[in-house]
């Protein structure tokens, strides 16, 4: 018989389930729903999903020229694609790495590296101070179960050199009581972790090192011709480019002066190897405020530091010494010109000189510099990349060459489209052929002539504080990968029940990841114990029959 409430009561707790039976999730509210973000964002998954998208999100920067790193290539870039150009630039395609998509990316990485660091290396400084965990009940569940009954053992002794083999092997032990029996709990590979913790704490360093150094750094390239020097000032560079914390009128004090320029070729017969590059080696003198001038060589991956600044061998070319007069007899252009080597084997180099102030018209020379030159049907080109027949092959154009328009120009390339190439008799253009010490007349008496040769080389100067900290980080995390992937974390424990005429070992393993060693270890173990146990005493009725 159903019972009546009585009146006064307690109500009834409002039921969890809605309309149709259906269940309410509860709200999580603005604090859940924080909280719940957070999470997301700081889990291994997220970082790891952010670090792929940082990947791809670097790729644009090395399909489309940026504008930091070369703003004419990034120009003409613009003026050749027109509208799709535009869209790529206002999507940040030319700034890439300074872009508001790639640094949201970069910062959200940085924070979700934070968010999962950090607990994780409370976690595990608290399990490194902790004991290793009690022995379970049933052994028999675990990796390599063994028992063995050994008549006439001292369970105490058994126990005890137990403890030392699992010490000798880097066990972290403790002696555990237990009901009818005493064990030995164990456990090692705290390193794993320590290493999984290092590589994403070193990956955090890395980002900040690159961060650091996108703000802090600088570099700029130079071209100094033998017996010509540099001074250390923004003036001095060819192209230069710096972060934004970089104060550029305060750079390192510094200078040196090219003193000589070397380079070694192989002469092998084998046609993969004849006019190889064996050396390239710059000597310099340097000074430094405070010092004396120091001479000191560069090579080729070993860059010269210097206070402040390390100075790198980036490339190398002729500079050919040329002489112009223009018709009325005014020198018009003078000393080496740095010529562009084209990239053959044999150094054919691309020569430009421009002569806004010739009278009574504008000129310019375009040719080649062959360092051991033939002309035959391929052209004018060079065989060998030494200085064997150095020779110059070049065509004399007239015109405006557009210097005065307001727009900036390469100093080693032009348009000859807008020009007129001065003609011979014939009406064809003149092809001037020049070696060392001669001298070639035009109609009009205006003249060229090649006076030598010198050697150039080509510097990066670069300054970056966050360098050596990120080489560190970068060891660090690769240091922390080998010991995540190759230090296996397992427990081992060894219990030892006393019998009635000896003890009872079980011994067991769990291993925390993929550890295949680890029952073959624990087999080996319950070996090494059973052999140290003392054999059981003979029985006194069996020495009796011994005669």
């Amino acid at each position: 018989m159903a019972r009546t409430p009585r009146t006064g009561s307690a109500p009834a707790a409002p039921s969890p389930d809605g309309p149709g039976g259906a269940p309410v999730l509860p709200r999580l509210g603005l604090r859940g729903t924080l909280l719940f973000l957070w999470r997301q964002l700081t889990s291994m998954q997220t970082a790891l999903v952010l670090l792929l998208l940082l990947a791809v999100a670097a790729v644009p920067g090395s399909l489309y020229p940026q504008r930091n790193v070369n703003a004419s290539d990034t120009a003409a870039y613009l003026e050749e694609h027109g509208t799709s150009g535009k869209i790529l630039d206002a999507l940040g395609m030319f700034d890439v790495y300074s872009s508001p998509w790639f640094s949201a990316i970069y910062l959200l990485l940085f924070i979700s590296l934070i968010g999962c660091v950090i607990p994780r290396l409370l976690v595990h400084l608290r399990h490194l101070r902790e004991q290793p965990p009690r022995t379970p009940s049933r052994l028999t569940r675990f990796v390599g179960h063994t028992r063995r009954e050994l008549p006439g053992a001292d369970p105490e002794a058994l126990l005890e050199q137990a403890r030392r083999i699992l010490r000798r092997r880097r066990y972290r032990t403790v002696l555990q009581e237990q009901k009818g029996s005493r064990s030995v709990s164990s456990e090692r590979g705290y390193l794993r972790e320590t290493g999984n913790l290092l590589f994403h704490a070193a990956l955090l360093g890395v980002l900040i090192g690159v961060a650091g150094g996108h703000l802090t750094s600088s570099h700029g390239q130079i071209t100094v011709i033998e017996g010509e020097g540099f001074s250390n000032s923004l003036t001095q560079y060819d192209s230069f480019d710096s972060g934004p914390w970089v104060d550029r009128e305060d750079l390192p004090e510094f200078r040196f002066t090219l003193d000589e320029f070397r380079a070694e070729y192989s002469t092998a017969q084998n046609e993969h190897q004849f006019g190889q590059p064996t050396s390239f080696e710059a000597d310099i003198s340097v000074t430094s405020p405070g010092e004396e001038t120091q001479p000191r060589t560069v090579r080729v991956n070993q860059p010269l530091s210097v206070p402040g600044a390390n100075i790198y061998l980036l490339g190398n070319g002729y500079a050919p010494e040329i002489t112009v007069r223009d018709s009325t007899g005014a020198v018009v252009a003078e000393g080496p010109i740095i010529t562009i080597p084209s990239g053959d084997m044999g150094y054919t180099s691309s020569l430009v000189l421009k002569m806004p102030d010739a009278k009574p018209e504008q000129m310019a020379v375009v040719g080649y510099f062959l360092p051991t030159g033939v002309i035959d049907e391929n052209g004018p080109h060079s065989q060998f990349p030494a200085l064997i027949d150095p020779q110059l092959a070049m065509t004399v154009y007239t015109g405006d060459l557009g210097l005065d328009d307001g727009v900036p120009q390469n100093a080693y390339q032009i348009d000859v489209g807008r020009l007129q190439a001065v003609a011979g008799e014939d009406g064809a253009p003149v092809l001037i052929r020049l070696y060392p010490g001669q001298e070639y007349a035009l109609e009009d008496g205006s003249t060229i002539s090649f006076d030598g040769v010198r050697r150039y080389a080509a510097f990066d100067i670069k300054h970056d504080p966050f360098q050596t900290f990120t080489l560190v980080m970068a060891l660090s995390a690769t240091a922390g990968l080998i010991l995540s992937l190759f230090v296996p974390r397992r427990r081992v424990w060894v219990r030892v029940t006393p019998g009635a005429d000896g003890a009872i070992l079980e011994v067991a393993g769990l291993a925390r990841s993929d550890d295949p060693r680890l029952e073959e270890d624990i087999r080996d173990l319950a070996e090494r114990l059973a052999d140290t146990a003392p054999p059981p005493a003979a029985h006194p009725d069996a020495q009796e029959k011994n005669p």
